[in-house]
């Protein structure tokens, strides 16, 4: 694979190591293609996994396995946190990516509710446990590996590979739901086509086994693992020595979160179930919106590199807490509403998405990084984003304002971070 070149600040030509980037990213895409795909097809294979004689009540228990497992991100995170502080980044998201394609493999080939009946949902329920401790693992050790390999000039540049990958994957999911849903009837989505896209994802982790194999390991490791190997009850550590970084981290991540979740996952089955929009034209905006989410990444990356983190940052948040409400009146049937909605909402989450690994990164040292990252950032997400399905199926239309309020607070965490554009990591 080519690399790119980049004028510096200094005059010289810096060329970013794609091959390298694509694979420390390709993770993480497949990880969100996993998650996006079981939200968006829920709706199509709930009564499959669960009783299907009250589909209301599938859909709600389809939705807490989608919630249940994001407990134990958290969990995964730490262990795999861990693992990669004492034993290095690539071989932890190594092992992620092998967790994350097979719990996929399995949801693919997963015996339907009449067949076996209650072994399908705990089957379901122990895939999913796996991924959610992969995912946790895998946000966490990306993040780092981008921010450790990334030279201080071009931090914002490298981490916008992270979700250009993400970005990428997503819209692969989106499009396979315009496909699916434009050549499918309703029925045979629901017996056999929502399995097509968990094929997908498996066939995705191979190829991200393979992209990973000849990764290198980043310097900052091994510089600073015989400290790492050193540290007891490295949590406690993160909370004692770091606890400003902790709620930075907690503070800005939960609206990252719900942006995420609200665009990418909670809005497509309220927009067809609760406000009767067409499916084919819900799936075809969230695609142009995806396609423009990763147009944006690596623009995005460079500005922060020039102006910096913060700015950014709080223009995001400001946006999101003034806008949200506004947009949600725009989610009915029709086309153009859904494509603003997606549009707006998505572009300005790409201001925070362009340079997540950077921010988190930049807030712990090398030794409990992995650690630190993957702890208080997976907790946020289970608590914030793994309930956003339920929170937007119960609170209707108030949803958006319970967005609104974790924008003011993001924004008000943003205030206190300070500007870290250009600087060496501890």
């Amino acid at each position: 694979m080519s690399e790119t070149g980049q004028q510096t600040t200094t005059g010289t030509r810096h060329r970013l190591p794609v091959r390298t980037l694509v694979a420390a990213s390709i993770g993480n895409a497949i990880e969100w293609y996993d998650w996006t795909i079981y939200a968006t097809f829920s709706i199509y294979f709930a009564t499959q996994i669960f009783p299907p004689g009250n589909e209301a009540l599938a859909l709600i228990s389809t939705l807490a396995t989608y919630a249940l497992a994001f407990f134990f991100r958290p969990l995964g995170g730490f262990l795999l946190g861990r693992f990669a502080d004492v034993r290095g980044r690539r071989t932890a998201m190594m092992l992620t990516i092998l967790l994350m394609a097979g719990g996929s493999l399995v949801i693919a080939i997963l015996p339907t509710f009449s067949m076996v009946g209650w072994l399908a949902p705990v089957l379901l329920l122990l895939a999913r446990i796996a991924q959610g401790m992969s995912l946790g693992g895998e946000v966490s050790n990306a993040s780092a590996y981008l921010g450790e390999v990334a030279p201080p000039a071009h931090r914002g540049r490298y981490s916008s590979f992270f979700y250009i990958s993400t970005g990428g994957a997503v819209l692969i999911a989106s499009v396979l739901g315009v496909i699916l849903s434009g050549s499918l009837s309703e029925d045979q989505v629901s017996s056999w086509g929502w399995r097509i896209p968990f094929v997908v994802g498996g066939l995705l982790g191979l190829l991200g086994l393979w992209l990973r194999r000849a990764m290198p390991e980043t310097e900052q490791y091994e510089t600073n693992k015989a400290k790492a190997q050193t540290i007891r009850n490295p949590l406690m550590v993160t909370l004692r020595e770091h606890p400003k970084a902790v709620g930075q981290l907690v503070g800005f991540t939960l609206l990252s979160t719900l942006c995420y979740y609200t665009f990418f996952s909670a809005l497509t089955p309220y927009a067809t179930k609760s406000r009767g929009a067409d499916p084919y034209d819900v799936f075809l905006a969230l695609s142009i919106a995806t396609g423009l989410f990763v147009l944006l990444q690596y623009p995005m990356g460079a500005l922060s590199d020039r102006i910096g983190r913060k700015p950014q940052l709080l223009f995001w948040s400001a946006a999101t807490a003034l806008l949200i409400v506004p947009l949600s009146a725009l989610v009915r049937p029709g086309f153009v509403g859904l494509l603003v909605v997606f549009c707006v909402g998505l572009g300005l989450y790409t201001m925070m998405t362009s340079i997540a690994p950077a921010i988190m990164s930049e807030l712990f040292p090398t030794e409990v990084r992995g650690l630190g990252i993957g702890a208080w950032y997976n907790l946020t997400v289970a608590l914030f984003g793994g309930t956003a399905p339920l929170m937007i199926q119960w609170l209707g239309g108030a949803f958006f304002w319970y967005v609104a309020v974790g924008a003011v607070i993001a924004f008000l965490t943003v205030l206190t971070l300070p500007e870290t554009k250009g600087t060496v990591l501890r």
